[in-house]
């Protein structure tokens, strides 16, 4: 059947293919079918059902069969999903088998059906996010090491601050996506359990087969069976989201780093080129960031959903009445967000085009200032801090004004030369001896990326 028309022009830059497709129309209907399917192989296990009507309820249980257009204008009725599929599908069972049809959703509640068939659907898309953020820690190690000793100006304030190095700055991004990574490990026994409860929680339809049933039914979907029905206690979802907005925060850093060292005036790390990509619609010359807009919309849109599930946690008694709504496209289009995000991210990380000559010659624009404190640690240790201070403040602020290199103002200073040798003053204000613990930090993210992946 036809899906409902969308939106579809931005899909393709926001949105991950594959991840689309668990959320579509068909993968929601899907992931609930499957609910369905396993429920009846669950309750045929312990004899609550006859055997001989699960071939029947699994026919029928294939999306493929539904018109998404009819259930949607139900929808619109019945105040959720589940309640219109679970009668087309009684429908399309009892086509074939009215016998079968007495027992499809038996004990079950609407919730039960769309909270599992959400969970499925997670547990997939949670699969498409470790792959996604894997190869992304691949890519950023390799660069890191790549970069390693490749000196850059640090920057606070938007100033510029002491010398980095790219490998250092991309060492900072690898391991937020390690992080990520260790998250969403440790939140998967939580994330992906079983809902089941019926009406309010309590299975009291099973009757006494129902903790056998439950037990099935969790092994049949592949998950895990919790200490009680979560109707309204949404704490699993919204960790998942949170985990979610935190990889899309971390992303959005990424890529406002990229797009402030692709900016005219630095120039020193591009995305990728490509035929048509980042252009002007009026200026033949523009190289825009156009993945660097994607991971900081991302980063921007996120944190509003986000509070939509946060805000939706006070959820009335057994069942909500609206906050529970509210949710139904706000996860799915966070997963989606995210997918879109590290799509693009897997393609300005993998392509970064650095230019290290403009990286030297942006670190000599303030004409050796960045090297200021190094030469006042030194110092310091000959005539005293509070000495040293003084005396390069004035240092710096005589480059400034006589528009000079710091080099050439510290060789004219009596009390800087009496200290420190030409050579010792050459080589602190050379930014490649004055990178600390750059090469350390490189090396310590990409061995916790490699100790996770292994």
């Amino acid at each position: 059947m036809n899906q409902r028309p969308g939106n579809q022009l931005f899909d393709a830059y926001f949105t991950a293919r594959d991840m689309r497709e668990v959320f579509c129309d068909q993968g929601r209907v899907q992931a609930m079918l499957d609910f369905e399917a396993a429920l009846a192989r669950a309750e045929a296990r312990v004899g609550l059902i006859p055997q001989t009507a699960v071939a029947s309820i699994e026919a029928a249980c294939r999306a493929e069969h539904y018109d998404f257009a009819a259930l949607g204008e139900a929808i619109a009725t019945a105040g959720n999903s589940a309640i219109p599929l679970v009668k087309a599908l009684g429908k399309q069972i009892s086509k074939n088998d009215a016998e079968a049809e007495r027992y499809v959703h038996l004990g079950a509640t609407s919730q039960d059906v769309m909270d599992t068939g959400l969970v499925l659907q997670l547990r997939r898309a949670l699969e498409l996010i470790e792959v996604d953020l894997m190869q992304l820690g691949e890519t950023l190690a390799t660069q890191a090491w790549r970069y390693v000793a490749t000196p850059l100006a640090g920057r606070t304030w938007l100033q510029h601050a002491t010398p980095v190095t790219l490998g250092m700055k991309i060492a900072g991004w690898l391991g937020a996506v390690t992080r990520s990574r260790q998250r969403l490990q440790e939140l998967k026994p939580r994330l992906l359990v079983l809902q089941f409860g019926g009406a309010s929680g309590t299975l009291a339809a099973l009757g006494e087969q129902a903790m056998p049933i439950a037990e099935a039914l969790a092994a049949e979907l592949q998950l895990t069976l919790p200490d009680q029905p979560w109707h309204t206690q949404r704490d699993r979802l919204v960790e998942f989201g949170a985990v979610l907005g935190l990889i899309a925060g971390s992303l959005g850093k990424l890529g406002r780093d990229i797009s402030l060292l692709m900016q005219t005036e630095a120039g020193e790390v591009f995305e990728p080129s490509a035929p048509g990509k980042g252009g002007s619609s009026t200026m033949p010359h523009k190289r825009n960031p156009v993945g660097a807009a994607v991971l900081i919309g991302t980063a921007t849109r996120v944190p509003g959903l986000l509070s939509t599930l946060f805000s939706a946690m006070p959820q009335e008694h057994e069942r909500s009445l609206g906050l529970w709504h509210a949710e139904w496209e706000t996860l799915p289009e966070i997963c989606c967000l995210v997918s879109g995000s590290l799509q693009q991210a897997l393609l300005v990380a993998d392509g970064l085009e650095v230019d290290a000559d403009r990286m030297t010659r942006n670190l000599d624009l303030t004409q050796g200032l960045v090297l200021a404190e190094a030469v006042s640690i030194v110092l310091a240790q000959r005539v005293g801090r509070d000495t040293a201070h003084h005396l390069l403040e004035q240092c710096c602020k005589r480059a400034v004004a006589e528009q000079r290199h710091l080099r050439a103002v510290l060789g004219d200073e009596p009390q800087v030369t009496a200290e420190l040798s030409d050579a010792e003053l050459d080589r602190l204000l050379d930014p490649a001896h004055y990178l600390g613990q750059a090469h350390t930090w490189v090396e310590r993210a990409v061995a916790e990326h490699f100790a996770l992946t292994s």
